[in-house]
């Protein structure tokens, strides 16, 4: 591998590798600290940030960060490169491509950020991350308009979409079902309806998505359900006939991470594959969710000396691949071993979400920190007008903001309504246009609670009793 160096007053700083310059060059945040792989002074940042902004992108498909015969992610990213998208940036160093971003010609251009999408390396992405400022990542990020469909359409402008994610502790029906109506009552549930169920237990499982199947054709509701369970449970619940909406998978940057969650490429592609074959989209059929967080290739030991955040930007070349509805980095909820407090979890999630959408993704993140973060509500608040100023595609609903089976915090179905209404925002148009047939929003900006539709008082009654 090549050596890399930049000299700051009269010092030499010298780097290794391409690996240990974008590690150098990173934001500072524990994890990578607690690695051993981040800079070890601001000055040391500042000369691999100063370096990696001379380097032509060419380099990054020349010098693979982990052996092209050693990791099937690796693979994936080199031979699904699409030169002809690469085209357009191809002459530029790392710099340069941060300037074109924040240029004019790119704002004046959806276009042009959708035909580089495919160009752009998860190793690019990240590089070009590293010199950019909050404020940068908000505005590029903003320009990239990214869509997906099943029932419904999301991540259309002046649009902001919600996981309506009513966990419950013992997977309880009228826990769940209480969850669900509160949330919808809030109009939340366009991105889907997903449950994390507290057992591994497939059976529990199908009943599940039989409930909410069941839920989405009584009261017609154009969304899409999840069970984020395993993909082999899932693959096992359409064998049983179970009425599947989306296939739910944890993934991450390394074929060795990846291991550790129990997957590989040809086991999502056969999920994928049986998911289209149930043909339960109406409108679009974009059929895989995807969640991610930085710091789970450095759990797992899987990073091969990357950073985390080089590790999460690969994670989204594994998604990209499998043309998903929702890709989301859980942001905060590994923990302070890897995003210490508020500031690192805010610019960590400004990071997922700025190279998921120029990688050409869904992008939506879940705005959260653990309990023993030194991270509060104000944080995330703080996080959520960021995000949706940028253009996030969707964020959580959970009722309270507070997951009693996860047990961590995140955005409530109150923030998802306040956030509608600072930015004049919309929900998915198909479950826009259901929200006001319901009555549920009214008025000319759309986000004025009606009231109770009876529809939903009669379900929250049986509830009840």
């Amino acid at each position: 591998m090549s050596a890399y160096a930049h000299t700051v007053g009269a010092v030499v700083y010298r780097f290794d590798s391409l690996r240990t310059l974008l590690a150098k060059a990173s934001p500072p945040r524990s994890g990578d600290l607690l690695a051993g792989l981040g800079a070890a002074s601001a000055a040391e940042r500042v000369a691999a940030q100063m370096a990696l902004a001379d380097l032509p992108l060419t380099v990054f498909l020349n010098e693979a960060l982990i052996p092209y015969e050693a990791d099937e992610v690796t693979r994936l990213i080199i031979d699904g490169h699409q030169r002809a998208a690469f085209a357009a940036i191809s002459h530029l160093t790392v710099g340069g491509l941060r300037d074109w971003l924040l240029s004019e010609a790119a704002a004046d251009s959806a276009l042009a950020l959708n035909v580089i999408a495919a160009g752009v390396t998860p190793e690019m992405a990240a590089a070009v991350c590293r010199l950019m400022r909050n404020q940068d990542l908000i505005l590029v990020a903003s320009r990239c308009q990214r869509t997906s469909s099943f029932r419904n359409t999301i991540g259309l402008p002046g649009r902001l979409s919600t996981r309506l994610q009513p966990n419950h502790p013992q997977d309880g029906a009228a826990g769940i079902g209480a969850a669900i109506l509160d949330g919808l009552r809030y109009g939340s549930g366009d991105a889907c309806i997903g449950i994390n169920p507290a057992a591994d237990n497939l059976p529990q499982q199908v009943r599940l998505l039989h409930m909410l199947d069941e839920l989405i054709a009584r009261y017609a509701i154009p969304t899409q359900s999840c069970v984020l369970t395993h993909v082999t449970n899932t693959l096992a619940a359409i064998e049983r006939g179970a009425p599947v909406d989306l296939v739910f998978q944890s993934i991450a940057g390394t074929e060795a991470a990846n291991r550790s969650f129990g997957i590989d490429l040809a086991l999502l592609k056969e999920a994928q594959a049986a998911a289209l074959a149930l043909g339960r989209g109406t409108v679009g059929n974009n059929v895989m969710y995807f969640e991610t967080g930085q710091g789970s290739c450095l759990s797992a030991n899987a990073h091969h000396g990357l950073d985390q955040q080089t590790c999460e930007a690969r994670a989204y070349a594994v998604a990209r691949a499998f043309a998903p509805l929702l890709v989301n980095s859980v942001v905060g909820f590994i923990g302070p071993e890897y995003l210490y407090d508020g500031k690192q979890i805010i610019r960590a999630g400004l990071e997922d979400h700025f190279c998921g959408k120029l990688m050409g993704l869904p992008m939506g993140i879940d705005v959260c920190y653990t309990n023993h973060a030194e991270a509060d509500q104000d944080d995330m608040d703080t996080l959520l007008t960021l995000l949706a100023t940028a253009g996030c595609t969707f964020v959580m609903g959970v009722a309270g903001s507070d997951d009693i089976m996860l047990n961590y915090q995140s955005t409530s179905f109150h923030d998802a309504l306040y956030i509608r209404r600072l930015l004049g925002l919309k929900a998915a148009p198909e479950f826009d246009a259901w929200l006001r047939q319901m009555g549920i929003f009214t008025g000319a900006d759309g986000v004025r609670l009606g009231a109770m539709p009876p529809l939903l008082a009669q379900a929250a009654r049986t509830l009840a009793s």
